[in-house]
């Protein structure tokens, strides 16, 4: 398999109004074919807080980028690369601006772990590491989709000049990857593509596109409105919304193609940051949304939010094993996996989930360790134990003894003042089984060491 089929590494000079650090990336997809997905990653390093170096009485700045994609299935490193930086800084403007580059790679479907890390090449603290799982499920297949938002920080205008490192179907979009807004960047930009708009399940002659920007607590405060033509199958959506009366918040831009006779359509979305001290937040009614529609399921077809809950099974309860069972649609899964989730955030000061996507990774993770002949590693007992609890304190392992099967002691210090699980492979195909837990309502047998021992 042709692992990346197209890399593009570019370099533009935009002035950055930002308050973030001075590192940050962001990222978009777009369909290639129907098993792969363009996948754009922008980054920005911010001048003003690298170091001026001297060359031949001129200055520069220099900085490193390193990439690392990791396909989380196979382990199979796709990307590890470094790249170093540098601009000559002719003026005080020079110096102020940020550097804004992308690096663009055509990847197949699947889970990737990705890992950015920007440094300032003349002060080795001077350094960020962003990790990000990102998801690659192909846009062009045979049904209605969307691309990801592409948000940008310059009017999106049509333009002939294919030599412009940041030209795409026919348009220039300029990137903001800390997606940073405000008085000095009053208006977001944005640049999406939809793909099969002919899909014969729909029969209706057009389709209502919505644009709507919804604030931290689920109420829309913008909302802009157009139908659709079913002609081209395939087209590219470029708008714009004035942010600078907007509140200091975290705020998400949904971009909805709408069956409205039968309620049903797809949507993507993005969320991005106001910085306004100057604006008080007086909204006291506003029209509600679904927040499901901006959630990580607002965009999942019926089979992924099925995958999706066959994971969580091993931390919902009987009803809700019993009550999702009975749901019928995407709709109703959707809002019930909202809820199921919403329900574990343990942390409601942020904005993200970190319950719900530590869970994730735990899965990605049990499919690395613990893939066996018979099963995938989330299926397996360790994996279950692992996503339910998370990584052990201790390990032991007795992977070559002469009288018993090989087996595996975990221990957590931290879980009820102590408890261990231990793992035997009883067939000898490498699939570990659960044999005894000193942990509350887990399988316990005292005399699991005779269920080890190889008769002679």
């Amino acid at each position: 398999m042709k692992k990346i089929l197209i890399f593009v590494l570019i370099l533009f000079y935009h002035k950055n109004y930002s308050q973030s650090l001075g590192f940050d990336f962001d990222y978009a997809q777009f369909g290639y074919d129907s098993s792969s997905n363009f996948v754009e990653f922008y980054y920005v390093f911010e001048q003003s807080k690298l170091s001026t170096i001297k060359k031949d009485d001129k200055s520069f700045v220099e900085a490193i980028l390193k990439v690392t994609i990791v396909d989380s299935s196979k382990n199979d490193t796709i990307v590890n690369n470094r790249w170093v930086v540098q601009h000559e800084l002719t003026d005080q403007y020079s110096q102020a601006q940020s550097l804004v580059g992308v690096i663009s790679f055509i990847i197949p479907k699947g889970v990737y772990k990705c890992l950015f890390e920007g440094q300032d090449l003349n002060s080795q603290q001077n350094k960020r590491t962003i990790l990000e799982y990102i998801r690659v499920n192909p846009f062009r297949k045979n049904d209605l989709s969307l691309s990801d938002i592409q948000i940008g920080s310059k009017m999106i205008q049509g333009s002939q000049n294919t030599n412009s490192v940041f030209y795409k179907n026919t348009f220039e979009i300029t990137p903001i990857p800390n997606l940073v807004f405000g008085e000095n960047q009053p208006v977001l930009f944005f640049y999406t593509e939809l793909y099969n708009l002919d899909d014969d399940s729909y029969k209706i002659e057009n389709f209502k596109l919505n644009q709507i920007i919804l604030n931290s607590r689920g109420k829309i405060v913008l909302k802009k409105d157009k139908l659709l033509t079913r002609k081209p199958n395939t087209r590219v959506e470029v708008g714009s919304f004035v942010v600078a009366k907007l509140p200091t918040d975290t705020y998400t831009l949904i971009i909805s193609v709408l069956d409205t006779i039968n309620n049903v359509g797809v949507n993507s979305s993005k969320r991005f940051f106001v910085y306004n001290p100057k604006v008080s937040d007086t909204d006291t009614s506003s029209i509600a949304l679904k927040p499901v529609l901006s959630s990580t399921f607002g965009a999942m077809s019926e089979e992924e939010l099925d995958d999706i809950f066959a994971k969580s099974k091993y931390i919902a309860t009987a009803n809700e094993i019993d009550k999702y069972s009975k749901l019928k649609g995407e709709d109703s899964k959707r809002e019930f996996l909202f809820d199921f989730w919403n329900s574990r955030d343990d942390n409601l000061s942020t904005p993200e989930n970190e319950f719900f996507y530590e869970y994730i990774k735990r899965i990605d993770i049990s499919n690395q360790r613990f893939n066996s002949m018979q099963k995938q590693g989330w299926k397996t007992d360790r994996g279950r134990v692992y996503m339910i609890y998370g990584e052990p304190s201790e390990i032991e392992r007795y992977p070559n003894q002469i009288e018993s099967r090989p087996y595996e002691i975990w221990y957590y210090n931290d879980i009820e003042g102590g408890v261990y699980f231990i793992f035997a492979d009883l067939t000898g195909f490498s699939e570990y089984t659960l044999v005894h837990s000193t942990k509350r309502g887990e399988l316990r047998d005292e005399n699991w060491g005779r269920r080890i021992i190889i008769a002679k």
